[in-house]
């Protein structure tokens, strides 16, 4: 039992320590400046935009960002179709103007996924604990979302009456 109850407070402990050392939100950043110039992006090359929210404190939002960084599939939907931006929530800045913005989307707890057209409509926000499967997150869910909520999900001439 003892045994037992160590390894899980190992466990517990590798989790806090690693997703404390990796840093993939910057608490410095001025989303509005990274919104605006990935507006102008999103204009240019048709692409929506998508934020995740969260910080470097969530081992959830490493998993999420883990994901879509590194499965194939994954990466090429996001890149064909999205501009992702990271937007930080820590005790150093909780970037709550900026969400206020977006209807406070912070209560779906993080990572929570925001997604904005190329004009900085919010399009869409996600509940990231949908996503989940196990331990980590579904490729399959997470590629569902990338093309529901794609650009060409959304071109009208798709529901036109025939």
């Amino acid at each position: 039992m003892k045994t037992a109850i160590l390894t899980i407070l190992g466990c517990f402990l590798f989790i806090s320590i690693y997703s404390q050392s990796v840093k993939i939100y910057n608490p410095d950043a001025d989303v509005n400046l990274e919104v605006s110039k990935a507006l102008v992006r999103a204009k240019a090359e048709n692409k929506h935009i998508f934020l995740q929210v969260g910080g470097n404190w969530c081992s959830w939002c490493i998993k999420f960002h883990k994901l879509y960084d590194e499965d194939a599939e994954v990466k090429a939907l996001m890149s064909k179709n999205f501009i992702p931006i990271l937007v930080n929530y820590s005790k150093e800045n909780r970037n709550n103007a900026f969400l206020k913005t977006l209807e406070y989307p912070q209560r779906f707890g993080f990572p929570v996924i925001v997604i904005l057209d190329k004009n900085g409509k919010r399009l869409h926000t996600q509940n990231s604990s949908y996503l989940e499967e196990g331990d980590g997150y579904s490729t399959k869910k997470v590629l569902d979302l990338l093309s529901q909520w794609s650009p060409d999900a959304l071109n009208p001439e798709h529901y036109k009456e025939k």
